[in-house]
């Protein structure tokens, strides 16, 4: 069954990570750059979460994880590296109502991490339903060679022209399909601006 691709604004929220390894480090930072409120449980943490803990980037429970852990997340990210672990913290946030990603087998989660290619406020995420990540990165990284940050700023342009007309009060039909055309134009110009480099 097809995932909904959905951008959660995750500012200010707070999700739990259980664990203290590689893998739960690097969903950290992922979770990090939007701006979560994140707090880990785990016995043991590598080098990269105490820094982050040391930096109050991050809050710590030293322990393993509780059910009790779960209280007052939005998200949990499980993330040990125990299989029956992970399991229990998909069956426990799943009764307490709460999102659940799990690293190790995302198909028992509610939602999974996808590979993402950004370029300033341009987001491309790939995913392959959890079947093989590792697809997914290398896609992202074709893709990152085609999409430089020219792309970015273009869209940095292109939403400044829509506020524009948006403040003038020029939300119509008419004003899409300009827009539209915009766009379609900046990325043209950005298409043959590559072309000429190779």
């Amino acid at each position: 069954m097809p995932y909904l691709p959905l951008n959660i604004d995750a500012e200010q929220r707070q999700i739990l990570v259980a664990g203290g390894g590689v893998v739960a480090a690097r969903k950290v930072r992922v979770l990090l750059e939007t701006g979560a409120r994140v707090h880990v449980v785990a016995p043991e943490l590598v080098t990269d979460l105490k820094v982050l803990v040391a930096a109050e980037s991050i809050t710590r429970r030293i322990g393993s994880y509780e059910r009790s852990d779960l209280k007052g997340h939005f998200l949990v990210v499980a993330a040990t590296n125990d299989v029956e672990v992970n399991r229990d913290i998909a069956a426990d946030a799943r009764a307490e109502g709460i999102l659940v990603a799990v690293a190790d087998d995302p198909r028992i989660g509610d939602c999974l991490f996808p590979a993402i290619l950004r370029r300033g406020k341009l987001e491309i995420s790939i995913s392959t339903a959890g079947t093989s990540p590792a697809f997914a990165v290398e896609v992202r990284n074709l893709i990152a060679g085609m999409i430089d940050v020219g792309y970015g700023l273009a869209l940095d342009q292109l939403a400044a022209e829509r506020e524009k007309l948006l403040t003038e009060g020029n939300g119509s039909t008419y004003n899409k399909k300009i827009m539209r055309s915009r766009a379609r134009e900046l990325i043209k110009q950005l298409a043959e601006r590559k072309d000429r480099v190779l």
